[in-house]
């Protein structure tokens, strides 16, 4: 069972729930820690001012090399995962890469282990984790 974990560099629990869930026997997409090497993909790598970018400065960044490299890798492994764990709390992109999935009809847990706001939505997804234990269960029961 492929897993891609879809969470953000902010998530303090990533670690830990990668290193859990491979662990467990998961293979598990780290984005973090692409396949082919490196540090991961952040805005910064293009360009320091990230945060002043205009619409269309923002768009123009889309096609940076770098960015494009990162998405090159996410959107392969996305495909070669079987499941995709989104991790709380997190952005627009790891919620992007959740709803790709529900779309695809492939499962998505949702692993919340702290408060968040409520989101009716959430409901498109296979089931919804409070803690490791449950998250694990639940990763176990899809590989049956």
């Amino acid at each position: 069972m492929r897993i891609y974990v879809a969470s953000s560099w902010r998530n303090a629990y990533f670690p830990l729930v990668i290193e859990t869930l491979r662990r467990e026997g998961f293979d598990v997409y780290d984005f973090r820690n692409p396949p082919d090497g490196g540090n991961g993909f952040r805005w910064s790598d293009v360009g320091v001012d990230w945060l002043d970018w205009s619409p269309q400065e923002y768009r123009e960044r889309l096609s940076h090399p770098k960015a494009e490299k990162q998405f090159d890798n996410d959107i392969k492994a996305m495909m070669a995962c079987d499941a995709c764990v989104l991790l709380l709390p997190c952005g627009r992109s790891a919620h992007t890469e959740a709803g790709w999935f529900a779309g695809k009809g492939k499962p998505v847990i949702l692993y919340m282990p702290e408060k968040q706001e409520p989101e009716l939505m959430y409901k498109l997804f296979s089931c919804v984790c409070c803690d490791l234990k449950e998250l694990i269960q639940a990763c176990k029961g899809l590989s049956l």
